[in-house]
C-alpha cells in the first residue's frame, strides 16, 4: 500500500473513532439527563419495583438494607436502570446512525424493523417478568416460609435478582426477532428450524432451570414462553419470507 493510501486509511479510522466517541457521549448524556429528571422520584420508582415482593410479605414485615449506603444507592441504581430504559430508543438511534453508512440498502431496510422490534420485545419480556412471574414466584416462596421464620429480603439482593430476571426474560422474548433475522438472511431455513424443535424444547427447560428460582412454576414461566416464542418466530418467518440475494454491485 502506498504512503498516501496508508495516510487516508489512518485518517478514516481516526474519524470513525471520533464519531464513535461523540455518539457514545451523546448516549451517556441522554441517560444522565433522564436520570436527573427521574431522581426526585427515586423512592417511588424503587417502591414500584419492589411491589411484587412487598405485596406478599407477612403483615408487619419489611425489606431491609444491610449496607449503610444501601438506602441511597439501591434506589439510585433502580432509577438509573429506568433512565436507561427510557433513553434506550435514543441510544439505539445513535448506534444506528453510526453503523448505517456502512450498510447496503437491503441491510438498512432490515435493520430498522429489527432495532424497533427488539426494543419492544425486550420491554414485553420485562413486563411479563414483573406482572406475571414475580407475583407467582414470590407468592410461592412466601407460602412456604417455615414456622418461626420471618421472610425479609435485603434490597440490594432483591435488585440483583430483579435485574437477572429482567435480562433473562427480555432476551427470551427476543427469540422471534432472532429467528426471523436468521431466516431472512438465509442463514437457517424454516425446515431446519422445525427439525431443531425437540432440541429447542429441551434447551428451553434447561435455560428455565438455570435462570429462574428453584421452583417448578417459575421455570415453566420461562421455558414455555421460550418455546412458544420460537414457534411464533417460525410462523412470522414463513409469512415474511426470505430476502432476495443482494446485487453484488449494489452501492452502499
Amino acid at each position: 500500500m502506498s504512503e498516501p493510501q496508508e495516510g487516508a486509511a489512518q485518517e478514516s479510522f481516526i474519524s470513525h473513532l471520533v464519531e464513535l466517541r461523540d455518539r457514545l457521549l451523546r448516549a451517556i448524556i441522554a441517560i444522565v439527563v433522564v436520570l436527573v429528571a427521574l431522581f426526585p422520584w427515586a423512592k417511588e420508582i424503587y417502591a414500584f419495583l419492589a411491589h411484587p415482593l412487598t405485596a406478599v410479605l407477612p403483615q408487619g414485615a419489611t425489606m431491609i438494607a444491610t449496607d449503610v449506603t444501601g438506602t441511597f444507592l439501591v434506589p439510585l441504581k433502580v432509577t438509573a436502570l429506568a433512565a436507561f430504559v427510557v433513553a434506550l430508543p435514543y441510544v439505539l438511534w445513535q448506534a444506528w446512525a453510526f453503523v448505517a453508512p456502512g450498510l447496503y440498502h437491503h441491510e438498512k431496510r432490515l435493520a430498522v424493523p429489527v432495532i424497533v422490534s427488539s426494543f419492544l420485545f425486550f420491554l414485553v419480556g420485562m413486563a411479563f417478568a414483573y406482572f406475571v412471574v414475580f407475583p407467582v414466584a414470590f407468592g410461592f416462596f412466601a407460602g412456604y416460609t417455615p414456622a418461626g421464620v420471618q421472610m425479609m429480603t435485603d434490597i440490594d439482593k432483591y435488585l440483583s435478582f430483579v435485574i437477572t430476571m429482567f435480562i433473562a426474560f427480555g432476551l427470551t422474548f427476543e427469540v422471534p426477532v432472532v429467528v426471523i433475522v436468521l431466516v431472512r438472511l438465509r442463514i437457517v431455513s424454516i425446515d431446519k428450524l422445525k427439525a431443531a424443535r425437540p432440541y429447542v424444547i429441551v434447551g428451553a427447560f434447561v435455560i428455565g432451570a438455570i435462570f429462574t428460582p428453584p421452583d417448578v412454576v417459575s421455570q415453566l414461566l420461562l421455558a414455555v414462553p421460550l418455546w412458544l416464542l420460537y414457534e411464533l418466530g417460525i410462523l412470522l418467518a414463513r409469512l415474511i419470507g426470505t430476502a432476495r440475494k443482494p446485487d453484488e454491485a449494489e452501492a452502499k
